[in-house]
């Protein structure tokens, strides 16, 4: 009799969690249930998600998917920009690649030393940095900026890299270039590749040094573009923004020092590089980089006669028009969700990132769109993701660009309820197995 009924309540026990289940897929395919939450802005009350918040020992965080998470920026912009010495200019926001301020920017120009920052960049991506590196014949008595390399001797390629980008060797480019392809011409497809790679149209490489020479040119643009690809690699971010640096002297004890010849890392707040150049024919050429607040810049001149001053400017023009927005922190949002055959009725789902965005300071209401099922099939697991946090910036046209997603993730496991078969279920499974 007790087994009857322990058989009797585990029928009746499965086939209500079969009905709730059905009900519940049923609604979500007809919509009478949404399966997931992405405010238009046509609703006038959009959908709150979570459980009443009366439950004992759950954590509760009210967020309205498509409310209002920050007012509109009330900053005013600074003046236009006026004054820049440069044949070609530009500035650019390195998070997004947006141009703040460009003059001639498209114009093909040659670019003296700054052409080091391609030569770094695929070395780096090529090579490790503790490659020893042979000098040839090649590389030794290369006019210019020098280092003065002897054939024979042997540095790594980290000791180059210094060399090339706070020197701007140019013995020390070629030496990096017969290290990397073999030859200075060979290298030079290799650079020239890797602007393609970048999508630039106006930029052509002839050498890995940058001295003048027919057809090498870039544009003010496209070096800000290159100059921010370089600066996603940390070895290159470190090397660029180093003051001074020692290496191995050949055929002594002694060290070589070399002295960074950026003199805005002294000079300007928050500056992390980048890059010198001059030659009589390009005039001075200059790209630095600056960072405050977690806002990051580029900026790059061209020919310009009053170089340091220009970037100076162009750089406090871009800090006064962007500003760092945090969007959200780990549990910012939490909410529970229900669950379908669970050991438990739900699982506590929360925000786990940190996301903050670069936007102008006269950004539009920022709104936050929750997506999160009604309902989750068990088992969960601790760090599953469950649904999306999605930021949206509200424009003056009332259009919403996406700024960025933040997962939701289970807080813990919770297991699925396993239902023992009943007498009939265990007959049932001996044929099927047998068959």
């Amino acid at each position: 009799m007790f087994t009857y009924r322990a058989n009797h309540h585990t029928r009746l026990l499965r086939a209500a969690n079969v009905f709730l289940t059905s009900v519940l897929l049923f609604l979500t395919v007809t919509g009478m249930i949404s399966s997931g939450f992405c405010y238009d802005g046509a609703k006038e009350s959009p959908p709150l998600i979570g459980v009443p918040w009366d439950r004992p020992g759950s954590v509760w965080s009210p967020v309205l998917s498509g409310e209002v998470l920050l007012p509109a920026g009330e900053a005013s912009l600074p003046a236009a920009l006026t004054g820049v010495s440069a044949r070609g200019a530009v500035l650019l926001e390195a998070e997004s690649g947006d141009v703040v301020f460009g003059q001639n920017q498209n114009a093909r120009l040659p670019m003296a030393s700054t052409t080091k920052i391609m030569t770094a960049l695929v070395a780096l991506e090529t090579l490790p940095l503790d490659t020893p590196v042979t000098v040839t014949a090649e590389s030794v008595g290369v006019e210019g900026s020098s280092i003065y390399l002897c054939e024979g001797e042997t540095l790594t390629l980290e000791q180059l890299l210094y060399a090339l980008l706070l020197e701007s060797a140019n013995d020390a480019a070629s030496a990096i270039a017969v290290a990397v392809s073999g030859s200075v011409e060979a290298f030079a497809v290799r650079m020239n590749e890797k602007a393609a790679a970048l999508g630039l149209t106006d930029t052509r490489f002839v050498n890995p040094h940058g001295l003048d020479a027919e057809g090498h040119y870039t544009t003010a643009y496209e070096l800000a573009v290159i100059t921010r690809a370089a600066l996603k690699n940390s070895t290159f971010r470190a090397i660029c923004a180093t003051e001074r640096k020692t290496i191995p002297l050949h055929g002594s004890e002694g060290v070589r020092l070399l002295l960074n010849h950026n003199k805005l890392l002294n000079s300007y707040e928050g500056c992390i590089g980048v890059k010198t150049g001059f030659t009589k024919k390009t005039g001075r050429c200059l790209v630095s980089a600056a960072e405050r607040d977690g806002v990051t810049l580029i900026a790059v001149t061209l020919n310009a006669p009053d170089d340091w001053r220009d970037h100076t400017a162009m750089l406090d023009y871009g800090f006064a028009f962007y500003e760092s927005v945090p969007l959200c922190e780990p549990g910012f949002f939490s909410s529970p969700l229900w669950l379908v055959s669970g050991e438990q009725e739900y699982v506590m789902v929360e925000s786990t990132e940190a996301l903050t965005v670069t936007l102008r300071r006269d950004h539009g209401r920022i709104r936050c769109v929750v997506e999160l099922s009604r309902f989750e099939f068990a088992p969960v697991r601790a760090g599953q993701t469950v649904g999306y946090l999605r930021f949206f910036e509200e424009a003056r046209n009332g259009s919403l660009c996406e700024l960025g997603v933040a997962p939701l993730q289970a807080s813990y496991d919770v297991e699925g309820i396993t239902y023992p078969l009943s007498f009939w279920e265990r007959i049932k499974s001996i044929f099927t197995k047998k068959n």
